[in-house]
């Protein structure tokens, strides 16, 4: 008598239907948390355009010609600055449609907390 060694198909396909669940779990929290990430890389480098920006206004009375930094991978960041105020945006490549703000000496002035929206 001879024994065969192996897996049968209904066995491999069994498994590969868990494989498939488990990555249908798994890949929408992943994409989630890569949102996320993002999100917090745009708002960390707002928080520190915001001690540079400050920096410049303690040494010359002004937020004008403040020279925009570079920001995070991917991290877009811009910056206008008057002589009492700012505005700064940062945007993302891996997040369409969100921006994020903070502004100082206007209406709108966050209180240098970064906003999101």
């Amino acid at each position: 008598m001879q024994t065969r060694h192996g897996f049968t198909t209904i066995e491999l396909l069994i498994v590969i239907i868990i494989i498939g669940i488990l990555a249908g779990i798994a890949i929408p929290r992943f994409i989630g948390s890569k949102r996320l990430a993002y999100i917090a890389s745009m708002q960390s480098d707002l928080r520190n355009m915001i001690s540079g920006a400050e920096l410049k206004f303690s040494d010359d009375g002004t937020y004008v010609n403040y020279v925009t930094p570079k920001g995070s991978s991917g991290v877009t960041l811009r910056f206008a600055g008057t002589a009492t105020g700012w505005a700064a945006t940062a945007t993302h490549a891996g997040v369409s449609g969100v921006v994020c703000h903070v502004e100082r000496g206007s209406p709108e002035d966050s209180a240098g907390v970064p906003v999101c929206d």
